[in-house]
């Protein structure tokens, strides 16, 4: 793929209906990434109630990944079949049911068996929100939108971490399981409310008029022959590899960044969530001014800068003697991670634009599989080398990742 053409042709404005659509998408990826990070800051106080080691209570965070990761793979051909935003509404909805059943888990693993339940809807929201933008908005108008959409997703890890810390320290762990099932509750009746306006209005406003033009639905192959059109394809193979690292290195080792710095600095969780969080407030900050830095930049600067920053601000995290500067370094990491991360996406949604939810499902699998890897190591090395040094190292692979990724992208170009 190549970077996102400053002078394509301007098309016209979005519709208000389609805006507002984009806008219910956002939140449904804001609540994704939310239930998502929220076991991060409680993994301290789910080793103490449930009287397990710190590794094992991190398979709330494990298994959710991957879980979320494989159901990516069956996500894709049925947004891809049935309609992507039918398909975003039907799992909002389900992920509150899996939010009740933690709010009432009486052990690990029950709570593992709920997070695995959350899992398996939350993994629709946001490859297949990509996707439906992806098919939906002009060429021209694309990056912008998924900015917007990314801006919910980021902001998800804001919430996911504040949550986690405040209502674990204040009132107990199931009131953030309690919050989780409010919110995916009143999303998915508004996305339900939307889908139906959709259904209603057809003729109006056709909801994916890029995958009617892209190939007719008698002639779509299916999902294993997409699959292995999109894995076969050099690109594609190094976009995905690069997510899976991403995933490992990034998502991965982020969700002992707050166990981190309650067990060595002695902070509160509520203080160590919030610290974190201002990882997902970088990414905000990116987001906000991510239009004018894609086109300032270009990705290969984005990718090499972004990756060098979050290393450096990983470094100081995991040895700093005091709080105060994790405080910039979690903000700045966040700022650097999006640099890269956004870069990624663009390329993610450009892989196979017939077949968008197939390709975007098969990035977020390998992200997402990537990050349970990247939980699993980590906490087995916590143990043998300390969580500072496994901090230091997610931000040394990550860093390693932003220079060979900008040297695979001007290869690409040249």
């Amino acid at each position: 793929m190549t970077t996102t053409p400053v002078s394509a042709p301007v098309s016209a404005p979005l519709s208000a209906a389609t805006r507002r659509s984009i806008v219910l998408l956002s939140l449904a990826t804001f609540a994704s990434m939310a239930a998502q990070r929220i076991c991060d800051a409680m993994l301290p106080e789910l080793s103490r109630v449930f009287a397990v080691s710190l590794g094992r209570a991190a398979l709330v965070v494990s298994v959710f990944a991957v879980t979320y990761g494989v159901a990516q793979l069956f996500y894709g051909p049925l947004g891809d079949r049935f309609g992507k935003f039918r398909i975003v509404t039907f799992a909002t909805l389900g992920c509150c049911v899996g939010s009740v059943a933690a709010t009432l888990a009486t052990s690990l693993d029950m709570l593992v068996w709920a997070r695995l339940l959350m899992a398996l809807g939350a993994a629709a929201l946001i490859p297949l929100t990509m996707a439906w933008v992806g098919d939906t908005v002009p060429s021209d108008q694309l990056q912008e939108m998924l900015t917007r959409t990314g801006l919910g997703s980021t902001l998800g890890i804001v919430g996911g971490q504040l949550a986690g810390g405040l209502l674990t320290d204040a009132l107990g762990w199931r009131w953030a399981f309690a919050f989780l099932t409010l919110l995916f509750g009143v999303v998915g009746l508004l996305l339900w409310g939307d889908w139906r306006r959709q259904q209603a209005a057809p003729a109006e406003e056709p909801a994916e008029p890029a995958v009617a033009a892209a190939a007719p639905q008698g002639a779509r192959p299916g999902f294993v022959k997409q699959a292995l059109l999109i894995v076969t394809g050099p690109w594609s193979r190094v976009v995905l590899l690069m997510a899976l690292v991403e995933g490992a290195a990034g998502f991965g080792v982020l969700a002992i960044w707050a166990s981190h710095l309650h067990r060595s600095l002695g902070l509160s969780l509520s203080l160590a969530g919030t610290i974190v969080a201002l990882f997902g407030l970088g990414g905000v900050m990116y987001m906000a001014v991510g239009r004018h830095m894609i086109r300032r930049f270009g990705q290969q600067k984005l990718v090499l800068l972004g990756g060098i920053l979050v290393g450096l601000c990983a470094l100081v995290l995991a040895f700093t003697p005091h709080w105060l500067p994790a405080v910039p370094a979690s903000l700045l990491a966040g700022f650097g991670f999006f640099m890269f991360h956004n870069t990624m996406q663009a390329n993610a949604t450009q892989m196979a634009p017939g077949a968008r939810g197939t390709a975007v499902s098969l990035f977020a699998s390998s992200l997402f599989l990537g990050q349970s890897v990247g939980v699993v190591v980590a906490a087995s090395l916590i143990a043998q080398i300390g969580t500072g040094a496994v901090v230091a190292l997610g931000g040394a692979v990550m860093a390693a990742e932003g220079v060979f990724f900008a040297w695979a992208l001007r290869r690409r170009d040249a």
